[in-house]
């Protein structure tokens, strides 16, 4: 059986809502985050909203 498959580098990045929204990882809070105040630290732990057309979201995450 042949058809599209899912980007999954792309797809372990993004979380689908039940709604359909993506939600995103903020970028640059991997590591290194000991030299970081605090509050940075927590900052990065909150999601963010990620906006994507159609065709692409379609192309990447098309089982989703």
């Amino acid at each position: 059986m042949k058809g599209m498959k899912t980007n999954k580098s792309y797809s372990k990045r993004l979380k689908v809502t039940k709604n359909g929204k993506i939600i995103s990882r903020k970028p640059g809070f991997n590591h290194f985050n000991a030299k970081q105040s605090r509050a940075k630290q927590l900052a990065g732990k909150n999601s963010q909203s990620f906006v994507i057309k159609n065709k692409p979201k379609s192309h990447l995450l098309p089982f989703s």
